[in-house]
């Protein structure tokens, strides 16, 4: 490593043990535990709880006032009464858990939404009801001219997740439609809808996508991996503003009876910009939203002025349009996620690169350069190595920025590649309810990538272990966004809805603290709110949680039977009531 890039990497350290410092001395000043008291008296005040702080020393109270959406006081119940005054609600917890709200850093609340009120086909166990759920939205919506949703596993159709538009053509033979799998990476497209598109036996692949056809007739199949989706997606009607926003609040009733406050969206447009604005411009956008500009790969760094134009005219309120999502490879399963080694098939693909990586480092540098924080995703190991060696670049010739650029996914790390997390301050940002032994591992990766890789899968535990930050997001809706069914599955590596005993890669367990942290704390620190929200502090907003059970007194397994019984967004619920209590 080079001497500049050694003093970049000691300058970056400084900087953060310096504002670590300047927190520190803030809090002092105030106790710690408690802010000035008013005659008034605080607005709430909540006793007899079990309140984890998550604060650095992760430390545990019974009390926490709150005045003017912040908090102002944590400690024992003695103190608390100090703040209750006339016109104070002072509620009784009877031993319930508090924490932090929930922040969740990889997430599609806007179009996961709509698609839920679409031909949704979440969750569903197979093609019988498939069938059956595409059949009975046609016919119940005989004038929408698209059929659109989505949510099918791949892993009900096999290795390299191929559905036929046959199978759609039964059914719906005289309309387009289009419906893409849970992780999104794959449509499922019938007759109709290829031919608007234009597809046939001759229509070339993409450079960063696949049309599957027939091995014999050479006719496309129905599927569309990756790039190829845009053949048909450039078809389909816009959606409405009314359509987004329906969406965005199906998304924030859901999110905020999980007890999330805060998120990152992974990919937005100018649309879904003025979705959330609009909605928090009439005071009614319950969540924090720091927003993901989508990178067009088909452009080049042109397009960082009209992204530094979105920043500009869309950061207000509780809306923060401040990173810039770089997608560099596909998924496992369709052997699209670009691999340092081939695939076990015939082809030996290593997958599809989106983006060439010496002009993925100019395209990160100067991101960096105008403080935007780089969101990637990158699930296959030359994916993750690529993510890395951009970011690496940025810092020797930038220098340290703060910028807290994060890789989401995750899927497999080279061992070399695990302490570079640490070394180079970057977030490592997994989706922990994917870490377990389903299908999806079991049967379309393992088999094609081989034992000695699929030892790195997900490996959460060993990038704490050598000192990088873990955050969680959920990628709803490609899996639930509810996090204690992430939780689970990060500390016992098994399916949280009570599938085999199996444990996935069990040294890559982590501890349940490591997991909460993850959802608060080191969430906020990728949004850059750690200053006001992921533990429960004086001075930070009150953006808290009551919980039904405590996390720490329930067997591992139980965890995901918990439920958010309260959750306050600044001191205001946005799910439960206060006069429950």
């Amino acid at each position: 490593m080079n001497h500049q890039y050694c003093l970049t990497t000691t300058l970056r350290r400084l900087l953060r043990l310096t504002s670590l410092l300047a927190l520190t001395v803030a809090m002092a000043a105030c106790d710690k535990t408690e802010s000035p008291r008013t005659s008034d008296g605080a607005d709430l005040v909540f006793l007899n709880g079990r309140i984890y702080t998550v604060d650095n020393e992760r430390t545990w109270a019974q009390s926490v006032a709150i005045a003017d959406g912040r908090i102002s006081y944590v400690g024992s119940d003695d103190r608390a009464n100090e703040y209750v005054g006339a016109n104070t609600t002072v509620i009784d917890l009877n031993g319930r858990m508090m924490l932090p709200a929930f922040q969740d850093v990889h997430i599609h609340p806007i179009s996961s939404g709509m698609d839920a009120a679409a031909c949704n086909l979440n969750e569903l166990p197979g093609l019988p009801e498939y069938r059956s759920a595409i059949a009975t939205y046609a016919a119940a919506n005989p004038d929408v001219p698209w059929i659109l949703g989505g949510g099918w596993s791949m892993a009900v159709f096999g290795p390299g997740a191929m559905p036929s538009r046959s199978i759609i053509d039964e059914l719906v033979p005289d309309r387009p439609v289009y419906l893409t799998s849970a992780d999104g990476h794959t449509g499922w497209a019938n007759s109709a809808a290829l031919r608007i598109a234009g597809i046939d036996r001759d229509t070339p692949n993409p450079v960063d996508g696949r049309i599957d056809k027939d091995p014999v007739t050479g006719e496309p199949i129905g599927s569309l991996q990756e790039g190829a989706m845009s053949l048909v997606t450039k078809h389909i009607p816009a959606t409405t503003p009314e359509n987004r926003e329906a969406g965005l609040r199906y998304a924030m009733k859901m999110l905020n009876a999980y007890g999330i406050t805060s998120i990152q969206d992974a990919i937005v447009n100018r649309e879904d910009l003025e979705t959330y604005t609009s909605l928090d411009s009439r005071g009614e956008l319950n969540l924090r939203v720091v927003a993901a500009l989508w990178w067009d790969r088909e452009r080049d760094e042109e397009q960082i002025p009209g992204l530094l134009a979105l920043r500009k005219t869309y950061t207000k309120g509780r809306v923060q349009p401040t990173a810039v999502k770089i997608m560099l490879d596909g998924v496992m399963e369709n052997y699209t996620a670009a691999m340092l080694e081939p695939y076990l098939v015939p082809d030996g693909t290593r997958g599809i690169p989106m983006i060439d990586p010496e002009s993925l480092k100019d395209i990160v540098t100067a991101l960096d350069a105008e403080d935007f924080q780089v969101h990637f995703h990158a699930i296959g190991d030359a994916a993750i190595r690529q993510a890395l060696d951009a970011i690496e670049m940025a810092l020797t010739k930038n220098g340290a920025r703060g910028n807290r650029h994060h890789v989401s996914h995750l899927q497999i790390i080279d061992p070399a590649d695990i302490p570079r997390f640490n070394e180079l301050d970057v977030v490592a940002n997994f989706q922990p309810l994917w870490a377990y032994a389903d299908k999806y591992i079991t049967e379309l990766t393992i088999p094609f990538i081989g034992e000695e890789r699929s030892r790195w899968m997900y490996p959460i535990r060993s990038v704490e272990d050598a000192g990088g930050m873990i955050a969680f997001g959920s990628d709803w809706s490609v899996s639930s966004a509810n996090p204690f069914l992430q939780i689970e599955t990060a500390v016992t590596r098994r399916d949280a809805n009570g599938g085999p005993e199996e444990v996935f890669i069990p040294e890559e367990r982590i501890s349940l603290e490591t997991a909460i942290a993850a959802f608060t704390i080191n969430a906020a620190f990728v949004n850059q709110h750690e200053g006001n929200t992921g533990s429960i502090e004086v001075g930070k907003y009150a953006d808290l949680i009551v919980l039904d059970q405590n996390l720490f007194d329930v067997a591992p397994a139980a965890i995901s039977e918990t439920h958010a019984v309260l959750t306050l967004l600044e001191g205001e619920a946005v799910h439960g009531n206060l006069e429950d209590y």
